[in-house]
């Protein structure tokens, strides 16, 4: 059995008073898309924010490479190589492509993705380096986002519902570069609505719950398992 990546046990978060996860568990192995399944307000983006740090108070476990992150600011978790493109992408508008690519710092001594690997995968960037973020598509500031971690050397990516709003063009796109990060050795957890899309990419599934996993299932036993997913999420 390959070791985990990632290995989450009783994890809880809060938002102020509001208690948001009650004690989950599940794991990622090295080189799988696993993907969280969930109705809105299910706690999956707060699940990814809580693996980064990024929410006020956390409780349980999150090994990664087994270190434990609970208790690391988020600054720590991504020099570990984790990163978050989170759904409002957080482009920033005032800078160009290229600024916005520039900008994090690289955190492995390695270094990320060259500036023509990432325009392999998106060409549009390439065309687009002087525009303005603020000027950008919908589906171009997703992109963005996307290639903006790949340059940090991150082999541990989170994405938050990265077809949210984009043309089906481009919901293409984005599959064919979550493939082709999985081909390069890339480890991806994605929160996805759009659970057709998602269907196609992952290994494995986590549906959640009211701040919890309520069920797991491997891409495999994805049919034997659409009634259930019907009652789950209404798809």
């Amino acid at each position: 059995m390959v070791e985990p990546l990632l290995n989450v046990a009783g994890l809880q978060a809060w938002y102020g008073e509001s208690h948001i996860l009650h004690g989950v568990d599940f794991e990622v192995r090295p080189g799988e898309v696993v993907t969280l399944l969930g109705r809105n307000g299910a706690g999956k983006t707060t699940m990814l924010k809580a693996i980064m740090g990024i929410v006020a108070k956390r409780k349980g476990s999150a090994e990664y490479l087994g270190r434990e992150t609970v208790g690391l600011s988020s600054d720590r978790i991504a020099r570990l190589g984790v990163a978050l493109c989170p759904e409002e992408r957080g482009i920033f508008h005032s800078l160009n492509v290229r600024e916005n690519l520039m900008l994090p710092p690289r955190i492995a001594a390695t270094g990320g993705l060259t500036l023509d690997e990432i325009f392999a995968l998106f060409p549009n960037l390439r065309e687009r380096l002087s525009s303005g973020g603020g000027k950008l598509s919908g589906g171009e500031q997703q992109m963005l986002a996307i290639a903006r971690i790949l340059r940090t050397g991150a082999r541990f990516l989170m994405l938050d519902e990265p077809t949210e709003g984009l043309a089906p063009v481009i919901i293409q796109q984005i599959g064919r570069t979550v493939n082709e990060l999985k081909k390069a050795g890339f480890t991806i957890l994605l929160v996805e609505q759009n659970f057709r899309w998602a269907s196609t990419l992952a290994d494995r599934f986590y549906v959640m719950e009211h701040g919890k996993i309520i069920d797991a299932f491997a891409a495999a036993d994805l049919a034997a398992n659409m009634d259930k997913l019907h009652d789950y999420l209404g798809v």
